[in-house]
This record gives C-alpha cells, structure tokens and sequence, in this order.
C-alpha cells in the first residue's frame, strides 16, 4: 500500500467532499498519521469512511467526521480543550496540535494506556489524560475554550455549557436512532449560548451518557 497516495485519496475523496476546506486542518491530517493510531490488526482500514473498531465496544470516528469537528471549532493556540472519550488518542493529537492544552478523559482503562502510549510515541506532552466518566461534564479545569465529545449523548447535559468560558466552543452529537444532530454551542456570554445544528449524523453514545426523561403510567 502507497500510504500517502491513500492518504492523499482519503482527503481528497471523503475529506473535502464534506465542506472541509480549512488549509490548516487538512494540512494536520497530513502530518499527524491516522494509521498510527489503529489497533494493529485494523491498520488496513485507517483511510476507510467508516468507524474503526478500538476494542471494549469502543470505536474510532470516521475520517471526515473527525476533521468536521476540527473545523468547526477553529481550534486556537491559547484554547484550553476539554476532550470526552480519548480513544486511541487520534483526535486528541490533533487537538493538542492546535491548541494549547487538552484535558481528555477515558472511562476505560485500556483505551487510556492506548492513547497515553500512542501519543507519547508522537512526542505530544500537552495533554493530560484522566480515567473518569465525563459524560455527564467534567469541571476540574474548567472553564475550557473549546469541548468536544467524541460520541454521541441522547440528552446534552446542562453542565458542558457551563463549563465553557465566554467566547467557548462545544461540539456534540446529540440525539437517539433515527435522528441525531451535530451541534456546535458558543458561550457568547456568561450564561448565554449559542447553537447551531450542523448536520445529520449517528454514532454509538458515550457510556453513560444522560438520558431523557421517560413517561411511566
């Protein structure tokens, strides 16, 4: 396999296909290698549009989902970023690449070892990742310029906009089957937010993630 003709193939096939057209994000998926940060066995499918198996009922996103999201944040050097769901470590190293630290937290064990070696093997060192459930929000280092779940949540908790700072980004998938939406929500002042919907989308959700209010007779 010719790794950067595929590569080249997946930006310019998937990629820019979906309105993806910001020089700096289609440069860093130059730089920073996807199939690095798959299971061995799974290398084959780096460049596929299609989610990545990553053990544990955990999945990788797909290539142009990962790249909309950084879009759609306009990641800044000074952004401090909270990331729900570490995975591999693919999109943190890409978010670390923009900005100015990044928070990911992992509720499987596994998945953090995964993302701490992969990235350390990438020489990133301004990340810090955390075991811990943050479906739910994450306030230790709150508040962030930029949050991205990376999985979806049938309810959007009340506390991810609170922890943003004024000016902050959030992006999630919020929604059950058949019907979920990309959102991005800015804090355009204390207490006052933003939202826009994006797109359709569907994807497994986060464990744990809130869920909505069920009528019992």
């Amino acid at each position: 396999m010719d790794l950067e003709q595929t590569r080249f193939n997946m930006i310019a096939q998937q990629i820019r296909p979906w309105s993806v057209l910001d020089d700096n994000v289609l440069d860093l998926l130059y730089k920073i290698h996807r199939e690095e940060f798959v299971l061995p066995a799974n290398r084959s499918m780096a460049f596929v549009d299609m989610e990545i198996p990553l053990g544990h009922g955990q999945v990788m996103l797909t290539p142009k989902m990962e790249a909309r999201m950084l879009q759609e944040l306009h990641v800044k050097k000074t952004d401090k970023i909270l990331e729900v769901g570490s995975g591999s470590g693919y999109l943190t190293a890409l978010l670390a690449s923009q900005g100015a630290h990044v928070y990911s937290v992992e509720i499987v064990p596994e998945l953090k070892a995964m993302a701490e070696n992969n990235l350390q093997a990438h020489h990133i060192t301004n990340v810090t990742i955390e075991q811990g459930d943050a479906a739910q929000g994450w306030s230790k280092y709150e508040p962030y310029d930029v949050i991205v779940l990376t999985a979806s949540t049938p309810v959007l908790p009340d506390a991810f906009q609170k922890n943003l700072a004024p000016g902050g980004r959030l992006f999630a998938i919020v929604g059950e089957d058949p019907v979920m939406d990309a959102q991005l929500i800015t804090c355009i002042a204390p207490g006052k937010y933003s939202m826009k919907k994006l797109f359709e989308t569907s994807t497994a959700p986060l464990i744990n993630a809130q869920q909505p209010a069920r009528f019992t007779f």
